[in-house]
């Protein structure tokens, strides 16, 4: 664990770029784990490459980017079950971020 300075994190690539990679290497491995590892690695590769994290006012958060579904083309997948999914995903990096930086939810 890292002391977390919210200020730094506002250059988190500079600051926090290891402990931001643990947090999402945890995350995809345990959704790996529990869901199609197909689904997993379409949306690591196609959607969340080009996620962003942010911390603000206490809390973490991950902002996708536009139109998700339509950058998911390794993988067929209804609209229902990939935002089911994606929601999981960000709700386990955003718990991953918290447990990586020592910060209370």
């Amino acid at each position: 664990m890292t002391d977390f300075d919210p200020e730094k994190f506002e250059d988190k690539y500079v600051h926090y770029f290891p402990q931001l990679q643990r947090a999402y290497k945890n995350a995809f491995e345990t959704m790996n784990d529990e869901f199609d590892s197909t689904l997993i690695h379409g949306i690591d590769q196609q959607i969340l490459n080009e996620s962003e994290p942010f911390y603000e006012d206490g809390e973490f958060f991950v902002e996708l980017p536009d139109n998700p579904a339509e950058r998911l083309t390794a993988v067929v997948v209804d609209d229902d079950k990939l935002e089911a999914v994606l929601d999981r995903y960000l709700d386990e990096i955003e718990a991953e971020l918290y447990r990586v930086f020592g910060v209370e939810a």
